[in-house]
């Protein structure tokens, strides 16, 4: 299992490169390369290494784009969130015989990143709550999912998917997944339907099926579908309605004091004004713009899809 941390990571500096080592699955040892050259400094990052990590809040998230990329991004968004608390933070990669969801109810994390269908399974199953939604360009706690397809492709619609091969992101996702069928279910269009449908476990390996002409078109979140159709990687066949946006989730095991205080630092995260200098493309993630309040009968629509499909245990 590989831990990144802002508190007491394994270092090896070449430069301005840093390899982070850990433990896989297997407890074999790891490396993955990340330059974090444009975000936090060598003593920023080993300043605490001898600090006991015994009362360190693991935190988890659902791989958006790859391993390193999401690195970068959340290591400095835990180093704003320890100075500003107190608590001290540690990234936690889900291994790959688990899932987000399993590792926050066995409290291995007890705070993460996720999507709307993530937080209600492990509502439904655990002791969890969601403490804010993430906010988009447009300032607002939503989002969409996009159905891609390739640029020089002759699809123009919807209905058109059918006999076609279709690539999904990861199964738990609601973006790449859970909104996706929700699209196809409002266009009459089954898993059924389909030459032959795949599970590609991320936004961005689906995209890249898409890409690679091994798919005829996937579901995705719309940051990452805008960004790839501008630059002519992909074209946008359909924009659903929108939908609550990802958000942290915290296990209420966790004492009410340092839920007031991490849910305090979140609502005055500023990534595009006080604490822009901080971050690495974080308006690449789902909440660009920081974070609002949730408010949890904003998610039925998105539970009782889950029911329709099959994705919850009634």
């Amino acid at each position: 299992m590989k831990y990144f941390s802002a508190v007491k990571p394994v270092w090896f500096v070449v430069g301005m490169i840093y390899i982070l080592t850990g433990c896989d699955a297997s407890n074999n040892e790891s490396a993955v390369t990340i330059d974090m050259s444009q975000t936090l400094d060598e003593r920023q990052l080993s300043n605490q290494e001898n600090q006991s990590t015994s009362n360190v809040i693991n935190f988890g998230f659902a791989v958006r784009s790859s391993p390193q990329e999401d690195a970068r991004q959340y290591l400095p968004f835990l180093t704003y969130l320890e100075k500003q608390t107190g608590y001290k933070f540690q990234l936690r990669f889900t291994p790959p015989d688990s899932s987000t969801i399993t590792e926050l109810g066995e409290q291995k994390v007890l705070i993460a990143a996720m999507g709307a269908s993530e937080y209600l399974k492990a509502k439904e199953k655990y002791n969890v709550n969601i403490l804010v939604r993430g906010l988009n360009n447009h300032n607002k706690a939503e989002y969409q999912s996009f159905i891609v397809v390739p640029p020089n492709s002759q699809l123009t619609s919807i209905t058109q998917l059918k006999n076609k091969r279709f690539a999904f992101g990861s199964k738990s996702s609601t973006q790449g997944h859970l909104i996706p069928r929700i699209i196809l279910n409002k266009h009459n269009i089954t898993l059924k339907d389909f030459k032959s449908y795949v599970y590609a476990g991320s936004h961005f390996n689906c995209a890249n099926l898409v890409i690679s002409g091994k798919a005829d078109a996937c579901g995705m979140q719309d940051t990452m579908a805008k960004s790839m159709a501008k630059k002519g990687l992909v074209k946008i066949l359909y924009e659903s309605n929108y939908f609550p946006s990802s958000g942290i989730v915290i296990h209420n095991s966790i004492d009410k004091e340092k839920i007031k205080r991490i849910k305090k630092a979140l609502l005055n995260f500023k990534p595009k004004s006080n604490h822009q200098v901080l971050l690495y493309n974080w308006d690449k993630t789902e909440m660009p713009n920081g974070f609002s309040n949730a408010i949890k009968t904003d998610y039925n629509e998105l539970h009782d899809a889950m029911h329709t499909f099959g994705l919850m245990k009634k």
